[in-house]
């Protein structure tokens, strides 16, 4: 008997706090994204806009890119979080050939505390 697993990604810009339900067990870890790039000696000598704003866009490709590794090895998703952050990274995947299995659903919500992004994901999946 195959067994479903399930993951609930709460997440914004920054951070996001992995729930993964497997055989009526919860697993949780956090991810950070590093949004605040960190300057090195290239960064004071191209110091324009747009030559920090692409470092910053790598960084949040990267969050993303790690995000959707998880992603490949479950059954059913749902991204919430407050921000657009979620949007983004369905969007993302969304087309791609390998995620075409994958049941996943997004959902807005507020800031939550660690207990209560546990029970909307235990929540979400009893249904």
């Amino acid at each position: 008997m195959q067994t479903t697993k399930y993951l609930g990604i709460w997440m914004d810009h920054s951070t996001a706090h992995i729930t993964e339900l497997i055989n009526g067990t919860t697993l949780s870890r956090t991810i950070d994204s590093q949004p605040q790039p960190q300057l090195n000696e290239d960064d004071l000598y191209y110091k324009d806009e747009s030559h920090m704003l692409k470092k910053e866009q790598n960084q949040l490709a990267s969050y993303y890119n790690k995000l959707s590794d998880i992603i490949l090895y479950h059954d059913e998703v749902v991204l919430f979080g407050p921000t657009d952050a979620k949007s983004e990274l369905f969007n993302l995947i969304k087309d791609n050939h390998l995620f075409e299995k994958i049941k996943i659903t997004v959902k807005p919500t507020d800031k939550m505390t660690e207990i209560q992004q546990h029970s909307f994901v235990e929540n979400f999946f009893k249904t």
